[in-house]
């Protein structure tokens, strides 16, 4: 009888519960925040209706809910991801991830909650208000109100900027956290608490009004100055066509003689957008900080729950999904620096078709570690498989005599380029003829006097005139650290990112973090809780691996040249930094942990030796730079 197939624990399974969590108290969030819109917007002329849920005040908040709010929360679940974009330049991100089905959904989600936004707004307000979509003038003659169109066409633009400001500075991504090994020995119970990670939602409130106010200016500036110039006369169309079968209209599709700018058409826009952008921000604020809650429930870790949390653990680690694998990483480095029990049961959990737990993990962070070092030793390389040789073919057999006496061997005669034809007549004619090989004098003047104006600029713009090429370097310069020129620079930050961390098309700094503090923190506890003595055979491999990709990271970074676009020059990168950091720490404690052992382990006095200094090296540096700042200070 065959045997029967045991289903792998899944840390899928283990994951989506605790995101769907999370979600649903985002989605509470906006709940309360329609209800209290749907307050806002009440004409209190019945206290108890205005407040009251079941009535108008209700169906305006669902309204809201769905129409407003849905588009955006629904957004950010199909685009939330981990890892920054790995790009050499702005404009390659650009390039990479801007014309995708992801930016057409964006800008269609925020539109879509922009124009419901404004309906319900606009529904909300009194008839004195002014801007119902058809008005009635001289007895019972109806006209389009170009205030009502103005007031949508501007929600309308107000979304779509939004939708390419959200890809444009990558709002999908959620920034996880990194267990960080502790130099000294804390309570586990000193992590934050569930609701201390909720009150960061209050604390962010001045980011979040700030932000909607800005915003809300930039659009309501924005809109008033290309709705006159470019969408006029198209939304005037358009609404005619709308409301022509319904209401009798003037059959002229001219357009009103004034602008519909007056104060309470701008005073109300202004305040609407207002409105709509707090409630965006506080549901990306509020998504971002929910999701990036640490992997755990009820103190425990989440994979806890499952029938086999250690296997569970494993194969999170070895999903494709990036943003299960970095949540399964950093578990992993939260089990072994915060859960003793847990972290025992790893050591002690050896009965595996696949091996022992420990060897499983220990392979998966010494890959995840090791792969920094494939993609540096694979910087600068072609990508591009090269091409399979071609097949050898067999000569064939001579059917005729060569020619005779033809001259075979001699040169052609060089063609002449017709570019160099057109230089040719353009030289003659430009110069004096009696003179071929000079300028004419009305020639060399202007040639003077250009140059002269050209040495002048640069005097002025640079300080000296010796150099001719310093102009040029100048206005190139000057172009690049302008606004419209920042896209193209190939910066330190991304470029250094982009090798280290890799371009799939995210790379995220806390997998590699978290991989190096879970061996090092597992290693070294294994000294009191391991029995069995499985971590001591790869101590030397945790060791020779976290020298060597700290050592070529460390010399990567300083040897990285500077791009000829990159301006500002600054040499720093916080993504990476902080990944330096980490695999420092961790190698310091490993090394002080196991350092009397290290015959005993099969490390060489060359391999200790070569620890200590990538150690060192990152210390000193760190020191130069902190006295650096101090005298600069």
């Amino acid at each position: 009888m065959a045997g029967v197939k045991v289903r792998r624990a899944s840390y899928k399974d283990v994951i989506q519960p605790a995101l769907q969590r999370r979600f649903t108290a985002t989605a509470l969030l906006l709940i309360c925040a329609s209800y209290c819109y749907a307050i806002l917007f009440a004409n209190w002329n019945s206290f108890l209706w205005s407040w009251f849920p079941i009535g108008p005040t209700g169906i305006r908040a669902a309204f809201l809910l769905l129409g407003c709010c849905a588009p955006v929360l629904l957004l950010r679940v199909a685009d939330y991801h981990v890892g920054l974009r790995t790009a050499d330049s702005g404009l390659q991100a650009f390039a990479e991830h801007g014309f995708t089905m992801m930016t057409v959904e964006t800008v269609f989600s925020y539109t879509l909650s922009a124009v419901m936004f404004s309906f319900i707004y606009r529904w909300s307000l009194p008839e004195d208000a002014g801007l119902n979509f058809v008005t009635y003038f001289l007895s019972d003659r109806a006209r389009l109100n170009e205030k009502a169109v103005y007031f949508t066409a501007h929600f309308f633009l107000l979304g779509f900027g939004q939708g390419l400001a959200h890809r444009w500075w990558d709002q999908g991504r959620i920034m996880l956290g990194v267990a960080k090994p502790r130099k000294e020995e804390a309570p586990a119970d000193a992590q934050p608490t569930p609701g201390t990670r909720a009150n960061k939602v209050l604390e962010k409130l001045p980011l979040i009004l700030t932000q909607s106010i800005n915003c809300a200016a930039v659009g309501f500036l924005a809109t008033a100055i290309l709705y006159p110039l470019f969408f006029r006369t198209f939304c005037w169309r358009i609404s005619l066509m709308i409301f022509r079968p319904i209401y009798t209209l003037p059959k002229t599709n001219l357009l009103p003689s004034s602008l519909p700018f007056s104060f309470s058409s701008v005073t109300r826009a202004l305040y609407a957008s207002f409105l709509l952008e707090l409630i965006w921000t506080t549901c990306t604020v509020a998504f971002s900080l929910f999701m990036v809650k640490g992997p755990k429930k009820n103190g425990k870790p989440l994979s806890s729950e499952s029938k086999d949390p250690n296997g569970s653990l494993v194969n999170g680690l070895k999903v494709k999904k990036e943003a299960y694998r970095a949540f399964a990483m950093w578990e992993l480095a939260l089990i072994a620096r915060d859960f003793p029990d847990r972290r025992k049961t790893i050591y002690e959990d050896i009965d595996r078709p696949d091996g022992p737990i420990w060897n499983q993990i220990a392979a998966r962070c010494l890959d995840v570690l090791k792969s920094i070092e494939t993609r540096i030793d694979n910087y600068g390389k072609p990508t591009h498989p090269s091409p399979a040789p071609a097949p050898a073919v067999e000569p064939k057999g001579r059917t005729s005599a060569l020619p005779r006496g033809d001259a075979i061997f001699q040169s052609t005669a060089p063609k002449t380029l017709f570019m160099a034809e057109v230089g040719n007549i353009v030289n003659n004619a430009t110069t004096d003829p009696g003179q071929p090989s000079q300028l004419s004098p009305l020639a060399k003047a202007t040639a003077a006097a250009t140059k002269q104006k050209l040495l002048d600029w640069q005097s002025q713009a640079t300080g000296s005139s010796s150099d001719p090429a310093s102009l040029l370097h100048t206005l190139t310069a000057r172009a690049l650290s302008s606004p419209l020129g920042r896209p193209l620079q190939h910066t330190y930050r991304r470029r250094l990112a982009r090798a280290v961390l890799g371009a799939d098309p995210h790379g995220e700094p806390s997998l590699y973090a978290n991989a190096a503090g879970a061996l090092c923190l597992l290693a070294v506890h294994s000294l009191a809780e391991d029995r069995y003595g499985n971590v001591q055979r790869d101590v030397a491999a945790v060791v020779r691996t976290l020298t060597a990709v700290t050592r070529k990271l460390d010399a990567f970074a300083e040897a990285l040249p500077r791009h000829w676009t990159d301006v500002e020059g600054e040499r720093a990168c916080p993504e990476v930094d902080e990944v330096r950091e980490v695999l420092r720490d961790a190698l310091a404690q490993v090394v002080e942990a196991f350092g009397s052992y290290a015959r005993d382990l099969r490390l060489s006095l060359a391999d200790m030796r070569m620890a200590r200094e990538a150690v060192a090296a990152g210390r000193g540096k760190k020191g130069e730079d902190d006295v650096e700042m101090r005298q600069v200070g």
